[in-house]
């Protein structure tokens, strides 16, 4: 990668300013760019022929030179469908603990903030990458014992996944509303339809989300 664009994004991630307990908070954290420095340096094969001479001179005298440096997790390749997993468990000295709390999520999220500015699969010129959301995994109980249930929406079929998923091609940049349906709690036998603002207010566990432009 050029140094110069490796840590650039699809989006400006200074305007996000992401809400603290939101699906946009967790990516940004997850995204965030690391400085590896003191224990932490990176080991530079540059670096170290520099000092050292040859690589194969090397590994009998084990002498290697470190350097710090920075380090940044992007999307690189925008995927038909986006599955988010949340990471609902938390350690508690030797124990692990279930973390019930609220994480929002919207109906349409913006992948571009937290993308390469060369990512795959986003035509040229393109300052988002959206997706819909179509369904929820909750988790309800303890780390011991618990249920699953789900959300999904019934919708029209999207088209354009087919396209994406065996040949590549992009989907028209014109739909940033939601894809339009109804949605469902299904638990076990049970099924019933409800509104996107119950669907909104679960505790996820799991997220899926489908490209719209």
């Amino acid at each position: 990668e050029d140094p110069e664009t490796a840590f650039c994004t699809l989006a400006n991630r200074e305007d996000l300013n992401p809400e603290e307990g939101s699906i946009h908070h967790c990516l940004y954290q997850f995204t965030h760019n690391e400085k590896l420095t003191e224990t932490n340096k990176l080991l530079c094969d540059v670096c170290t022929q520099r000092h050292y001479g040859p690589k194969k001179d090397i590994k009998s005298e084990k002498k290697y030179v470190y350097t710090n440096a920075k380090k940044q997790m992007l999307i690189s390749l925008a995927p038909p469908v986006l599955t988010l997993h949340l990471k609902r468990f938390q350690q508690a000295g030797f124990n692990l603990r279930k973390v019930n709390r609220h994480i929002k999520f919207p109906e349409v999220i913006d992948l571009a903030p937290f993308c390469t500015a060369k990512c795959k699969n986003v035509a040229a010129g393109n300052t988002k990458v959206l997706y819909s959301l179509y369904g929820v995994v909750e988790h309800s109980g303890t780390m011991r014992s618990g249920h699953y249930t789900a959300y999904a929406k019934m919708r029209s079929m999207n088209d354009r996944l087919p396209d994406l998923v065996l040949r590549g091609q992009l989907p028209p940049a014109s739909e940033t509303e939601p894809v339009k349906g109804q949605w469902f709690h299904i638990s076990d036998t049970h099924v019933q339809a409800v509104s996107a603002s119950k669907v909104l207010s679960s505790q996820a566990y799991l997220l899926f989300y489908e490209r719209l432009l």
